[in-house]
């Protein structure tokens, strides 16, 4: 069984798939002989600490850093809540802070894009997505194929479920601590480790796309408190289950837990939107 939810794609000392063309001009300073960012819209602020929070991602591209690899750093970013709905990457901040060329940014840019989690306006940049109700339905259909799937394809017991383990221990630990960003970051890490008991790459690589959308729906909760607490006493009960080697009863249980935390957001982020 897969020991855990799979990471992120960062990788060195891997051949570089850039030009040399790319090459030389990672290496002059960001920003050079570029134009002028467009004007910062009204409404929209910068990220407080968004270079040092990505300088320290760095050293995990090196020399031999590609789009792909760029757009793994983000994506996670994204998943953790560092960057919320609305925000705007600037290429130069964003850029300079990994070390890497306009054109690789703007490739990765593009990945994220194609995901769904960055958009493109013309003549404003690039921003981080606001996602609709109907985004956040069709996030949860998705979420009840790939997840319920993995647990129904578990096979006979016993089950490896460190990974899913680790998960439940670090959100309990972390409503302890009150650190309720990191319980959303830990429900995460649940649900990724659910996912990676099918030991499918692809279903990985899916489900992690998946959940760095719906963190941008998370952002509508006033209080994370009241609202992923319960789910983590759902996630201990679907793990010892698991533990249990019940796999048709664990599948239940998550079936349920989607129902409610999809009516849940659904109608907290109505409001908000209604708001607007």
């Amino acid at each position: 069984m897969a020991n855990g939810a799979k990471g992120a794609n960062r990788r060195s000392g891997e051949p570089s798939d850039e030009s040399p063309g790319e090459s030389r001009e990672m290496s002059e300073a960001p920003g050079t002989a570029e134009a002028a960012e467009p004007v910062e819209p009204a409404g929209y602020a910068p990220v407080p600490g968004l270079a040092a929070g990505l300088e320290a991602d760095r050293a995990l591209l090196g020399r031999t850093s590609t789009a792909e690899r760029v757009a793994d750093i983000l994506r996670d970013r994204i998943a953790e809540g560092f960057f919320p709905p609305g925000t705007r990457l600037s290429e130069d901040s964003v850029g300079g802070a990994l070390g890497v060329s306009r054109n690789t940014l703007r490739e990765a840019f593009r990945l994220l894009t194609h995901e769904r989690l960055l958009v493109h306006e013309l003549n404003r940049g690039v921003f981080v997505r606001v996602v609709t109700v109907d985004d956040l339905n069709d996030i949860y259909r998705v979420r009840r194929l790939v997840e319920c799937a993995a647990v129904r394809g578990l096979g006979e017991p016993p089950y490896e479920v460190r990974a899913v383990e680790a998960a439940v221990l670090a959100g309990e630990r972390a409503a302890r601590d009150r650190a309720w960003e990191d319980l959303s970051t830990a429900n995460i890490r649940f649900h990724q480790a659910i996912v990676s008991l099918a030991e499918s790459p692809r279903a990985d690589e899916l489900m992690r796309a998946v959940l760095a959308e719906l963190r941008l729906v998370f952002h509508v909760m006033a209080d994370p408190r009241r609202f992923y607490a319960p789910y983590l006493v759902r996630n201990r009960q679907i793990l010892e289950v698991l533990q249990g080697g019940d796999a048709m009863e664990a599948e239940r249980l998550l079936a349920s837990y989607l129902d409610d935390s999809q009516g849940q957001l659904a109608d907290a982020y109505r409001r908000k939107m209604s708001r607007r």
